[in-house]
């Protein structure tokens, strides 16, 4: 099963695509979208849409997965990364690809085992799963990298969370 996590963002967009056979993983390719501060706001869309397009033309996942916004204190950073999300959610919507999103909570415990699980010790999990020489930086890669791990772990192949 070929799966694309992704850790919504609106200047930094994090995905990784993962190989999972066998209990075995393997990463693919990782990496971020970027957008500039100085675009405007639909700019800012397109621009991640149409860098998950490709991504998902290329790779042909069975799978996206991607992670539940986490409300903070700042409104207006929870609506740009909702905005980035939707937009990705679109994406694989529109390829006709199975999404299933993940809470935090719901990594963590996918990953490490534990709910409660601190970014390091996901980082170092994340790293050892997928057999990688350093952490993916910037940190949203690395938490892509680990939506995609719990997914797999999840044994939710056929619709037993969320699906759109």
């Amino acid at each position: 099963m070929m799966i694309l996590g992704i850790d919504p963002g609106i200047a930094i967009l994090g995905y990784g695509i993962v190989e999972y056979k066998g209990n075995q993983f393997k990463a693919i390719e990782f990496g971020a979208i970027y957008t500039d501060a100085k675009d405007s706001m639909p700019l800012r869309l397109e621009k991640i849409y149409h860098g998950l397009e490709k991504i998902i033309d290329k790779y042909r996942p069975d799978a996206v997965a991607i992670e539940e916004l986490f409300f903070n204190k700042n409104t207006k950073t929870a609506l740009l990364v909702g905005h980035a999300r939707g937009v990705a959610i679109l994406a694989a919507a529109h390829k006709g690809i199975r999404i299933y999103e993940y809470t935090p909570l719901q990594v963590k415990q996918g990953v490490v085992g534990y709910g409660r699980a601190d970014k390091k010790q996901i980082q170092m999990m994340t790293k050892t799963l997928l057999n990688l020489k350093t952490t993916p930086k910037p940190d949203d890669v690395a938490d892509a990298l680990a939506v995609a791990i719990c997914h797999a772990h999840s044994g939710v192949f056929e619709g037993l969370f969320k699906i759109r």
